[in-house]
């Protein structure tokens, strides 16, 4: 798989500490580990970061629910978060939601970005392989997220669902409260343009994806 580390550090960047899902069956006897050796663990690790750094590991309101109920949330604070992130979503003002498909293409397969050796000229990518298969002739390709294949001919290149597409990639928590994807555009990991290239990704009919 492409760059394993990448992802992490990715996730890290977005402020989307994750608790994935495990298998309850074979887990029955183990503890929750203790939050605050976790924090303690963490700021040790990231004690000579940058200070901007050591900011991201702070959860902010939303994480921290998602944090304490390890991901399953009751209903009512599930409502409670998307209505909080979807408020954080900013749509574009020209309104147009379909980029360069070519371009997001490029992003969805970089996996640069959110690390320490990064200078002001790295363009962070989206580094979709690791959770998505994407184009069908891909041989590598993470299976946390569901595959993208025909993703805008499944769903008729209807416009309603590009605009969802594009919330989903801003802010996934607006969509599906405690979800694992990064909120790209919420956390300034993608800028507005490269979101729109992405969804011009998944929904232009002349895009590998939709092949």
């Amino acid at each position: 798989m492409k760059s394993t580390m990448k992802l992490s550090a990715l996730i890290l960047f977005a402020g989307l500490a994750v608790s994935l899902p495990h298998a309850a069956a074979a887990q029955t006897a183990a503890k929750a580990a203790d939050p605050s050796l976790v924090d303690k663990y963490l700021h040790a690790t990231f004690g000579k970061a940058p200070p901007d750094w050591q900011e991201r590991i702070k959860p902010d309101e939303t994480l921290a629910t998602c944090n304490l109920y390890r991901n399953e949330v009751p209903a009512a604070e599930a409502d409670k978060i998307v209505k909080r992130e979807l408020a954080k979503v900013v749509y574009p003002a020209d309104g147009k939601l379909l980029g360069d498909w070519k371009e997001g293409g490029k992003i969805a397969n970089n996996g640069r970005g959110g690390q320490f050796s990064d200078d002001d000229k790295t363009e962070n990518g989206g580094n979709c392989y690791a959770c998505h298969q994407m184009e069908k002739a891909e041989v590598s390709y993470g299976t946390l997220g569901p595959s993208l294949t025909a993703y805008g001919k499944d769903r008729k290149f209807d416009p309603a669902e590009a605009k969802n597409a594009f919330t989903k990639i801003y802010n996934s928590q607006a969509v599906l409260a405690c979800s694992n994807m990064p909120r790209f555009g919420a956390n300034k990991v993608l800028s507005e343009k490269q979101i729109k290239d992405l969804v011009a990704f998944l929904f232009d009919p002349e895009s590998p994806i939709n092949k």
